[in-house]
């Protein structure tokens, strides 16, 4: 039998036919990730909350299922524990988003992503830090304390899924569930040297998640590799009629479009993403990226976004714009923490003040100012004429090119405190990750190498057309079994 402290390193796969083998149990695997998580996260801070008795109750029921005869086939996650961002509804599980307006509130359902993965046979397990309700790009804005990169615990982990990314990389669970605004899954994914995927919006059921930006959130899979995003993500995806955004799609084999032939497929490079600000060493290994899709049959085209410039102003329009109007439920009234004052209004005042981090305040006012009367058509409403100019660019480029090859983020992980200061800084750091929310294509980031003094890890990011996932999945795959990047460890944790 393998040791069991080595268990909480292995993917998806290797543990399912290991399960179904009856070589090792759920709850050793499940043991492991607790393990793991008690000798690392004081130091990582990924989780917010966790309970190791529920977990283990899970994981033996999973060991049930196997013992009369259940398969993967029929539950392809059977006692593999995943971790969830701090933003989706589990039941009898804290629900805050790493806030402290929400105060002590249990969900008292799960979100449709949940009750799949659950019928899959999937342990649920943890709540994972993030930056307070999925504002932020580093997870330093968390009422729950700084979540910190494994592979340098002084630099940020990415935001806002920060927990959800470091959980994976510094093998506290086997997979995670983020949500991606902005880049909320791919940027953390990419400083943390894991696999992050951003659906199309529509694929998966927004349903039990609390909402930052309605028209861009989308929920997605953090996992050790390609082969596991893609287990993942035909089990969260389909339709869903309690979420009107869901889309009646059918659902591919995605397991199926990994045989690693890629030869034909085109790949654009956008000339707007090679831009100043761009690291050297990032540069350098998606340059080699490029060099190793063309040594795998891949054809490489140069394409044009003209509207790129334009997509940071255009996202914190409209994602400041809906945030303003979904945050308004939080007001101490139905639920949450409550600060009581003199009259209605006092009360509002006093809660939200309270209760919300200072970041989330600047997005609420800059989205309550750009609806305001006299500037909604000045600001939001031209925004959302942009955000269509985007799109088209990225269905013309799909004319010419099966996916499109960047960066996922300028640098490798910066310092903690380095960008909290200057948020037009922070903001800048999702440039390569926002336009594909706007668009509501799909998108991925894989490792592609590391810096070298310090060793941290760097991302490739590879855009697909709208529902196009099993074709970004194939190419991801390819470049991932024929280099040794995603086979890294951090040091630092050792």
């Amino acid at each position: 039998m393998p040791n069991a402290l080595s268990l909480n390193q292995l993917s998806i796969s290797e543990l399912t036919g290991r399960l179904a083998r009856r070589e090792i149990s759920a709850r050793e695997i499940t043991q492991a990730c607790l393990d793991q998580i008690a000798r690392v996260d004081g130091t990582v801070h990924a989780f917010i909350s966790h309970d190791p008795a529920d977990a283990l109750a899970q994981a033996d029921a999973a060991d049930r299922d196997l013992a009369a005869g259940v398969t993967i086939a029929q539950k392809p996650l059977l006692g593999i524990p995943i971790a969830i961002k701090d933003v989706l509804a589990v039941k009898d599980h804290p629900l805050n988003c790493g806030s402290k307006i929400l105060g002590k509130f249990v969900s008292p359902y799960d979100a449709t992503v949940i009750e799949k993965m659950r019928a899959a046979g999937a342990v649920i397990f943890g709540r994972l830090n993030m930056d307070e309700f999925a504002m932020g790009s580093s997870t330093e804005t968390s009422a729950f304390g700084i979540t910190r990169n494994p592979w340098d615990p002084a630099r940020i982990p990415g935001g806002s899924s920060g927990g959800s990314a470091a959980a994976v990389a510094a093998d506290e669970a086997i997979a995670t569930l983020g949500t991606d605004t902005g880049g909320s899954i791919r940027q953390p994914a990419a400083l943390c040297g894991c696999v992050g995927l951003k659906p199309t919006y529509g694929r998966v059921s927004r349903y039990g998640l609390t909402a930052f930006a309605s028209s861009l959130d989308q929920i997605g899979p953090f996992t050790k590799n390609i082969a596991d995003s893609a287990r993942l993500l035909g089990v969260i995806s389909g339709l869903d009629p309690r979420d009107s955004t869901s889309v009646d799609v059918p659902v591919p084999d995605y397991v199926a479009a990994l045989d690693g032939n890629i030869r034909g497929l085109k790949l654009g490079v956008p000339k707007e993403y090679l831009i100043g600000g761009l690291d050297p060493e990032v540069k350098a290994s998606v340059d080699a990226a490029i060099q190793q899709y063309l040594a795998l049959g891949a054809e490489i085209v140069d394409i044009s976004l003209p509207h790129t410039d334009y997509a940071v102003a255009t996202y914190y329009i409209v994602a400041t714009a809906e945030a303003s109007a979904n945050l308004a439920r939080f007001d101490g009234i139905r639920y949450g923490q409550r600060v009581d004052g003199a009259d209605p209004l006092e009360l509002y005042t006093r809660t939200r003040g309270a209760g919300f981090g200072a970041e989330v305040k600047r997005r609420i006012i800059l989205g309550t100012y750009v609806l305001s009367s006299g500037y909604y058509d000045a600001y939001y409403l031209r925004a959302q004429k942009v955000r269509t100019l985007i799109r088209n660019d990225f269905l013309a480029a799909f004319k010419q090119v099966d996916a499109i090859i960047t960066p996922t983020t300028p640098t490798a992980a910066f310092k903690i405190g380095e960008k909290s200061g200057d948020p037009l800084q922070m903001y800048l750091s999702d440039i390569f990750t926002i336009s594909c929310n706007l668009a509501g294509i799909s998108g991925i980031s894989l490792p592609c190498g590391f810096t070298t003094n310090p060793k941290l890890p760097i991302g490739l990011q590879l855009l697909g057309q709208p529902f196009g996932e099993a074709t970004l999945l194939k190419l991801a795959h390819a470049y991932e079994q024929s280099t040794p990047w995603h086979r890294e460890k951090p040091g630092t944790l050792a």
